[in-house]
């Protein structure tokens, strides 16, 4: 987009496209609340489809037990159901 002014939500999904984020270094980055972030992630995800490129999500991570089950793997949970611990991960975003 030679010549003209890329819009958050593009120039979030090219820093995508280089390296996985997640929703707190997205907002950092573009100085956008976390719940901003995550929904410009949501518009980028349906933007794709019709194309050959994919949003792929790693899972939140239990940095205590290793725990990656749960259920909405796009919010990061307050706790792990397993262990308990509040100490998770956000989950990752990439585009490929």
């Amino acid at each position: 987009m030679e010549g003209t002014e890329r819009t958050t939500r593009q120039r979030i999904a090219e820093t995508l496209r280089e390296e996985p984020a997640a929703a707190g270094k997205i907002a950092g980055e573009f100085g956008v609340t976390a719940g901003a972030a995550l929904s410009h992630v949501e518009h980028i995800a349906e933007s794709l489809d019709g194309t050959d490129e994919e949003l792929l999500v790693s899972p939140p991570e239990c940095r205590d037990c290793g725990f990656t089950g749960f259920d909405d793997l796009i919010n990061r949970p307050s706790r792990c159901p397993e262990c308990k611990s509040e100490s998770v991960a956000e989950p990752a975003f990439t585009i490929r």
